[in-house]
């Protein structure tokens, strides 16, 4: 009975073909979802609600008083976790978004979009803000519908305007938060209670956010994870047939069938799907979801509350639409670890060991000497050979640090500083300066030497430095 089953259940591929967005002439499909409930919308409630507390509450964490996340792309300046990182850093970041693609596939490959339904930012605020307000002030889908189709009276302007006068707000919100997170809420706070012409750019930067994200949650909706986000797109690549995904179990379900009060719904010449289309219905994105994964789907789990609530109403099982892969629903076997998750999990543990091990080990104080440009050597007259060096020092501390620099080797060289002798790197920040290397013309052994200098702070060495030594050419037997 169950090849039968599989064998009745072929896809309709034409599907495929276009987005459920979007009708044969090109134009927007509004979605109206009904609106969701049930055990998985309960405990998506309850995540949402510790992710959104979360997300608005970190940039008012500090750590020994700077913010614990910063993402100043403006200065070039972030903030991860405490730690300061700066351009110099780039080779971290850049294995940093490494090792988060690699996970991002690894993720994907076992759970499927388990991320967009549960824990982006874009279904947080769609799903449980905008959504449950436009629920709220309009009624469900029905009543959505026919308020949309109803003249322009008194009553529907109200809701029109209440609606949209709190999305707003909402808006203007999330983009301060933003901005928060960009540049640190002193500074938003800074911009926000003086004149806008005293910070133009952080106030336009305000009020391109705010039509952004209100463009986005009122009109664009389910359309950025359509048609803008990429991850979704990746689907076809990064899912395989154990990915755990929301899927329709069509062995148990096929052939559907329509029941009639009283009918017996025992019948064995029918699937227990009864098409009553409720798991269309709640979709946020529009789909059908028994014709099989698609791009659109953002594993909301609104369909399986809605399925699970009709089975309970017929006394079926629950589960005709659940978390599975497509293998465990045809072999009836659950497989999560597999030889390819194995092989993505054993890189990913050593990118990340190798990223926590450059950040752990990196340091506080950075120094870069280089050769001033446009500058060879000077005879002084006592027989001394002399460069002059630009040197560069980055602080990636919270507190203002004193230096001192030393020549290592060869013993012979000596260092005079160019300008002020003290060296007092600021905190979070970049000191430049010039120096002078002197060495004895006898001991200087080829054109090139390479001279090593110490950095010490409070009598302590943290850095090692070299420094390229120009000197005249030798001539042959000398």
């Amino acid at each position: 009975m169950e090849g039968l089953k599989e064998n009745l259940y072929e896809f309709d591929e034409e599907f495929r073909d276009t987005i459920a967005t979007v009708d044969a002439e090109g134009k927007r499909i509004w979605v109206y979802p009904k609106k969701p409930s049930g055990l998985f919308h309960n405990k998506r409630v309850i995540v949402s609600t510790i992710l959104l507390a979360m997300l608005f509450a970190g940039p008012f964490i500090k750590y020994n008083d700077k913010p614990f996340i910063l993402l100043n792309f403006f200065e070039r300046k972030f903030i991860v976790f405490g730690q300061v990182f700066w351009p110099q850093d780039f080779f971290l970041l850049a294995l940093t978004l490494v090792t988060f693609f690699v996970f991002v596939t690894l993720f994907t490959v076992a759970f499927g979009r388990l991320w967009c339904g549960w824990a982006c930012p874009q279904t947080l605020f769609m799903e449980m803000v905008f959504r449950k307000i436009e629920y709220w002030i309009e009624g469900d889908a029905n009543e959505q519908r026919r308020l949309d189709k109803a003249p322009w009276d008194a009553k529907k302007i109200s809701k029109k305007i209440g609606k949209h006068a709190i999305f707003l707000f909402i808006s203007i919100l999330i983009a301060h938060l933003v901005m928060a997170y960009l540049i640190s809420v002193d500074e938003v706070v800074n911009i926000v209670s003086q004149s806008p012409s005293e910070h133009m750019a952080g106030f336009i930067g305000l009020l391109a956010f705010t039509g952004v994200f209100y463009g986005v949650f009122a009109r664009f909706r389910e359309q950025a994870c359509v048609a803008v986000c990429p991850y979704g797109r990746l689907q076809g690549v990064l899912l395989v047939k154990d990915s755990l995904v929301v899927a329709y179990d069509w062995l148990r379900g096929e052939p559907r069938g329509k029941i009639k009060k009283d009918q017996n719904t025992t019948d064995s010449t029918k699937g227990d799907c009864i098409d009553c289309k409720l798991c269309v219905h709640v979709c946020p994105t529009g789909i059908d979801i028994r014709n099989g994964t698609q791009l659109e789907c953002v594993n909301c789990t609104a369909c399986i509350d809605a399925c699970d609530d009709v089975m309970t109403k017929i006394g079926k099982p629950k589960g005709l639409i659940r978390y599975s892969s497509y293998n465990a629903i045809k072999d009836g076997i659950l497989k999560i670890f597999t030889p390819r998750i194995a092989g993505y999990g054993v890189v990913l543990t050593a990118l990340v060991s190798l990223l926590a091990y450059f950040i752990f080990t990196r340091a506080d104080i950075e120094t870069t000497v280089l050769k001033a440009p446009g500058t060879l050597y000077t005879k002084t007259e006592d027989g001394q050979i002399t460069n002059v060096y630009n040197i560069e020092f980055v602080n990636k501390t919270f507190d203002d640090v004193q230096l001192e620099v030393k020549v290592e080797s060869p013993a012979t060289a000596s260092l005079l500083k160019i300008g002020e002798q003290n060296i007092v790197v600021p905190k979070e920040g970049i000191l430049k300066g010039l120096f002078m290397i002197k060495l004895p013309e006898p001991e200087i052994k080829s054109m090139k030497m390479n001279v090593v200098l110490g950095i010490y702070q409070d009598g302590k060495k943290i850095e090692t430095a070299n420094a390229r030594f120009i000197g005249p050419i030798k001539s042959p037997g000398k």
